[in-house]
């Protein structure tokens, strides 16, 4: 790791300098590659230590001893809970090294795994109550209006959303520092967001969200910011993730001309990069990126070619996937990525219009979708059962949903207004029911996808609801894995009319702008934090104070 650690943004830029220039030295998959083999507790001397932005490293006595860790409980859990996670707790060899631990008898192997299995259930709400009430033991009263059961609450889209918090202050350093999207950590502890400064922050869930004193929410500010040396193209979390095993802490990153960056979450360091070089020897930058389900790959796209790099290999060498073979194929850019939650099958979006699907074991193409979009393609998901496929583009007011057992056939459309270059991210909730998209009015609209037509004829979708998130364009949405959380990131690069000639500057951002007049010009450069679950009684007494926050 670099001595520079943390919130400066002097010590990305050093670290990516380091590691451009180690084209010849070995990679040092030790430094960055989540095992629990090899993860050593309590290594770095307190005094020595770098400060954390998440929580320090504990020793191994503190694990022994079964100390609780206070900042990584679950929100709302229950007595029985927390006396099960703190068992887990007990034994470093369960918390981190459950999964590799070859070498003790299959029985302690199975107990252990079915005590993870429990406390998973009981974070996820799946099944957890039953097995409480089974014991025999006393059932803690829970209070039906407290939001720190939100993982046990599902979305309520019947009224709109209550903002909680949010952050402001920290993309007004320079004039139009726009966001670029925002998206929720795997274990659900953090945010990440992307901003046209080309600094990647991280924000801590606010620990006041388990609470119902949502009036006394202060803004949120950044416990990381990692500085990529030019435009950052795209970027994602890690899968396994999971803040109580720091070493799966990691993010990656793309830039203009600069490597794919590995990123720790808990520092700010850069942990590895891979570096992808085309057929005249030269470093090009990725386009975009997305870690395979089990986050042993690292898919990054290309001009009509998909590379696949190891992560536990970090460096120059991959696999490399053409998507156009003899001239037949998926041509263009590489722009986004999408896996089967059910098959070994991806799926890549282009800016030929077109999506793709392709096997994950060689690359090799399985069906590619008739060319629907009017603009490239930006954003694609994939349903939780696996069988339909969103696909949205840039400059395309549609949203389409792909039947993919039957191939080609689009089942219903949903209208979004995109009326620029940008990307407008979307999302689906876990059960995948609710789709929910922003528009370049800053308006989010929620789809009700179980409310298809019967008849099965393609039509378009109304939304079930709308509301007015942001005065700009509301480009990044992500919805919270267990709790009825949304997050909401707005902005966009704009053009005074007449436009004054920076045609050039607006290729570095995707291409995204809006021209208007000075009169119309209204900045809304800020990242949302919205409650979407039930308020109970104690929270609609306190006022909803949406248009102050957004006035903000």
């Amino acid at each position: 790791m670099s001595d520079s650690a943390g919130s400066g943004e002097s010590g990305g830029v050093a670290g990516v300098g380091q590691d451009a220039e180690a084209d010849n030295e070995p990679p040092q998959p030790s430094l960055f590659i989540p095992k629990g083999d090899s993860f050593q507790l309590g290594e770095t001397p307190e005094e020595e230590a770098p400060p954390s932005a998440k929580r320090p490293k504990l020793n191994e006595e503190e694990l022994v001893q079964g100390q609780a860790v206070e900042p990584f409980n679950m929100p709302g859990e229950t007595a029985a809970q927390a006396d099960v996670l703190q068992e887990i707790t007990s034994s470093p060899a369960q918390v981190i090294g459950a999964p590799q631990c070859e070498d003790e008898g299959q029985g302690e192997e199975e107990a252990t795994v079915s005590e993870r299995c429990e406390v998973e259930c009981h974070q996820n709400g799946d099944g957890g109550h039953d097995a409480t009430l089974e014991e025999g033991e006393q059932k803690p009263e829970e209070e039906d209006n407290s939001p720190g059961e939100g993982e046990h609450l599902g979305l309520d889209f019947s009224q709109n959303p209550q903002m909680l918090t949010g952050s402001w202050t920290a993309y007004s350093s320079f004039p139009e520092n726009y966001l670029k999207g925002c998206k929720w950590a795997p274990d659900g502890s953090c945010i990440l967001t992307n901003s046209a400064d080309n600094v990647l922050r991280v924000y801590n869930l606010p620990p006041e969200i388990y609470s119902y004193n949502w009036d006394l929410l202060p803004e949120m500010s950044p416990v990381l910011r990692m500085a990529e040396g030019d435009t950052i193209y795209d970027y994602c979390w890690y899968p396994k993730m999971n803040s109580l095993d720091p070493n799966s802490c990691f993010l990656a990153s793309s830039s203009r001309d600069n490597p794919v960056h590995v990123w720790d979450a808990f520092y700010g360091d850069v942990r590895a990069s891979f570096r992808p070089y085309n057929h005249l020897d030269e470093l090009t930058a990725a386009h975009s990126l997305c870690f395979s389900p089990d986050g042993a790959q690292l898919y990054c796209g290309f001009d009509k070619t998909v590379r696949v790099f190891y992560t536990e290999r970090p460096g120059r060498d991959c696999e490399e996937r053409p998507t156009v073979v003899k001239k037949q194929g998926q041509s263009g850019i590489i722009s986004c990525f999408g896996f089967s939650p059910c098959l070994s099958v991806y799926a890549c979006g282009s800016y030929s219009r077109c999506a793709g699907l392709y096997s994950c074991q060689d690359g090799t193409l399985l069906a590619l979708l008739p060319t629907r979009h009017h603009g490239g393609l930006t954003h694609l998901l994939f349903s939780p059962d696996g069988n339909y496929l969103y696909t949205g583009g840039r400059k395309d007011p549609e949203i389409l949903c792909w039947d993919l057992r039957e191939p080609g056939k689009v089942v219903f459309s949903l209208k979004r207004n995109v009326a620029t270059n940008q990307r407008i991210y979307f999302d689906l909730d876990q059960s995948g029911r609710y789709l929910l998209s922003g528009d370049t009015e800053g308006v989010v609209s929620v789809w009700d996808t179980q409310a298809t037509p019967p008849d099965g004829n393609e039509e378009l979708l109304q939304p079930q609801l709308q509301f007015q998130a942001h005065w700009d364009c509301t480009n990044g949405i992500s919805i919270h894995p267990f709790m009825p959380l949304l997050a909401t990131s707005s902005g966009q690069r704009k053009f005074l009319w007449p436009s004054d000639g920076e045609g050039d500057s607006a290729s570095d951002g995707e291409g995204e702008g809006a021209v208007m007049t000075p009169q119309e010009t209204r900045q809304d450069n800020t990242l949302s934090l919205w409650w979407v679950g039930p308020l109970s009684t104690a929270a609609e007494e306190n006022p909803v104070q949406n248009a102050a926050a957004v006035e903000a």
